[in-house]
């Protein structure tokens, strides 16, 4: 069994488990389904929107996908989020990636 077949039969299992969901999320941003990322991402953050680095990966997953708006908007959810969770680290990724982007 492989990295994304243990994380896809870890989510199987607890779909609302936020640690598996974007570990399954970021495999398959590490494989090149950008796609199946983003709905992994976008998943995670309807049960847990506080999952802040879901934001930053999850637009950089729509950058190369080159959904640029949809990209800004998460950046944009994600500089929400992390004001109200306290999460000053991520905020400033996300900051940085939404100004890059422009």
């Amino acid at each position: 069994m492989n990295r994304l077949e243990v994380l896809q039969g870890m989510v199987a299992q607890n779909p609302k488990d936020s640690f598996s969901r974007y570990g399954l999320a970021m495999e398959y941003a590490n494989t090149g389904s950008l796609d199946k990322a983003v709905e992994e991402y976008n998943s995670l953050l309807s049960f847990n929107p506080d999952y802040a680095a879901a934001y930053y990966h999850g637009g950089q997953a729509l950058e190369k996908l080159g959904r640029l708006d949809d990209a800004r908007g998460m950046y944009q959810r994600g500089l929400e989020a992390t004001r109200r969770i306290g999460d000053g680290h991520t905020h400033s990724e996300l900051q940085a990636a939404l100004d890059i982007l422009g």
